[in-house]
């Protein structure tokens, strides 16, 4: 209504004009994504028509375009082909995709109207980049054979290359189909790289159509799409059995959970560059509404596309109104003219689906953790192996796993030091980063980078012991606390235990610059009571000025290396 209220008259030639442009990328990749999904090619065009609708009705972004995903083709497929019967019944594969799109849908509208935007935050940015990685090789190696005009029937990435070569090796390749295939990949990615406002696929779906027709590429053992289903979207209220609800609740789980991501990233990166603000939780309920319209009219999930929103973006789009052009131009494919893409070869629908594997890689983003971060690194490494090893679906459990595997291990062992002055610089500071820092004789001053709960009480515990040891004579021991923003039950046993230890060494414990949240916690516990109030002090500064008033000590230079 919003967007009804401000529109311009100015903006109609502008999103007639990108919703034209945006047609010939729906079209072409909705038929490859929903045979690299299982299913028939028709269904990616009903697929886009309705998740366009959908989201120009409810969804918050301008611009943001839906449909048909590369990185969910292959969840959808490892979900749903492992249900359909032996023989390929491919109306039971729609109707398993059209309930997984509703399940997407409503997972995805319920986190949205429960504020759980943050969800899309499990998958770390490293462990996304491995399973993309991990992604684009199975999806490259999954089209190869079709690429080639011959087909297999393995399961796994290992699987698949096995099948693939010795398909090779007993000759099913078609030499025609390679011709097509490859040089439909070629034109792909010159055109990209040397003319990168001209549509690629575009071209590539015309030229193709035009060799399958001129050298009758059919006789030649090269399989085309054929006619499609002529036709409005039909309304369907799928019909499945009961025992396939938990392995399609699992799927679609895996299959929401990288589609928010994938939606607030995008979401994000476009609002920025349009002055947009990011609505996290509209977004959601929004592609909620456009998976559960693609799967009441034979669909199957969707998520947002960083490509066609680009695409859109380069045309001119100015709203939705874009995305309203795009489907109605595909519903005047489907009525008038269904035959179009008769003659389109299939090895061109492969070539379309490894040119956008080959986009979802990240190997820059790969090396720049190794340079940067190996733990992280490791971690995409591991993500990676997931996907490529395990299976799409565990691949994402994996990287789940690994993202929240990767937060325990940075609050179970944070950073701790000991802090020193440094002359002439305010405040305290990192001996190991200033070895030259000055202590006071029988004072130890540690930070501990993280709150203190049961996983890291008794690190915390041992790092203060480790640093009193280090120390000639120690007589007190200052927490530069402000890094500690709680503290659990647990490790409240551990601190007064630690305070009883040091205790009986003659060591005060006190700490600098508590918060407030954190010591009316304490007071909860009845460690104040333990510690008593000169144990507290407003900052770090204010208890290292009373340990030296009451002791006398002097600053002196540490060995610290």
């Amino acid at each position: 209504m919003t967007t009804l209220r401000t529109y311009r008259r100015s903006w109609l030639v502008k999103d007639l004009v990108a919703g034209v442009v945006l047609t010939t990328l729906l079209v072409p990749q909705g038929m490859a994504y929903a045979e690299l999904a299982g299913l028939p090619p028709i269904t990616g065009l009903y697929t886009s028509v309705l998740c366009l609708l959908a989201y120009a009705v409810t969804g918050p972004s301008r611009i943001l375009v839906l449909g048909p995903d590369s990185s969910l083709g292959p969840m959808i497929a490892a979900t749903v082909l492992p249900l359909v019967a032996a023989d390929g019944d491919s109306a039971r594969a729609v109707a398993l995709a059209s309930v997984l799109a509703l399940m997407v849908g409503a997972i995805t509208i319920l986190a949205g109207v429960a504020r759980l935007g943050f969800i899309a935050d499990l998958i770390s940015k490293p462990t996304m980049i491995g399973y993309m990685n991990g992604l684009a090789l199975t999806i490259l190696v999954g089209q190869l054979p079709k690429l080639f005009g011959f087909s297999t029937d393995a399961d796994g990435l290992i699987g698949e290359v096995d099948a693939f070569v010795r398909g090779l090796a007993d000759g099913q390749a078609v030499p025609a189909a390679v011709a097509v295939g490859g040089g439909c990949i070629v034109l792909i990615m010159l055109l990209q790289r040397l003319l990168p406002k001209v549509p690629a696929v575009l071209v590539m779906v015309v030229l193709a159509i035009g060799a399958t027709v001129a050298f009758d590429l059919g006789e030649h053992g090269v399989k085309r799409v054929g006619r499609l289903p002529e036709g409005l979207p039909p309304f369907t209220v799928p019909d499945i059995r009961w025992d396939d609800l938990a392995p399609l609740c699992a799927g679609a789980l895996g299959i929401a959970l990288v589609s928010l991501a994938d939606t607030i990233s995008n979401a994000s990166a476009f609002a920025h560059r349009t002055g947009q603000e990011v609505r996290g939780n509209d977004e959601m309920i929004a592609i909620g509404a456009a998976n559960a319209a693609a799967g009441l009219f034979q669909g199957f999930p969707v998520s947002t596309s960083g490509s066609r929103t680009a695409v859109a973006e380069r045309a001119g789009a100015r709203t939705q109104l874009t995305g309203v052009v795009g489907a109605a131009l595909i519903l005047l494919m489907l009525v008038l003219l269904p035959g179009l893409f008769r003659d389109l070869p299939q090895p061109a629908l492969a070539a379309v689906v490894i040119t956008a594997s080959l986009s979802l890689a990240d190997i820059a983003g790969t090396a720049r953790l190794w340079r940067r971060r190996k733990a992280e690194f490791w971690l995409c490494v591991a993500a990676f192996l997931g996907v490529a090893l395990l299976g799409v679906l565990p691949g994402i459990a994996v990287a789940v796993g690994l993202s929240i595997l990767n937060v325990f291990r940075r609050a179970w062992w944070p950073y701790s030091t000991v802090l020193g002055r440094v002359p002439g610089v305010a405040g305290y500071h990192d001996v190991r980063s200033h070895p030259g820092a000055q202590r006071l004789d029988g004072l130890v001053v540690v930070r501990f980078d993280a709150p203190l709960f049961f996983a890291n009480a008794k690190s915390f515990r041992d790092e203060v012991l480790r640093a009193v040891r280090d120390v000639p004579a120690p007589r007190c021991v200052v927490i530069a606390a402000e890094p500690v923003t709680d503290v659990d039950t647990t490790a409240a046993d551990v601190l007064e235990e630690l305070q009883r230890t040091l205790r009986g060494r003659g060591i005060d414990l006190v700490f600098g610059e508590l918060k407030d949240p954190v010591r009316r916690r304490i007071e909860r516990y009845g460690l104040d009571r333990a510690f008593g109030p000169e144990a507290f002090f407003p900052t770090v500064e204010s208890a290292v000025e009373a340990f030296r008033s009451r002791t006398g000590a002097e600053w002196a230079a540490t060995d610290t290396p």
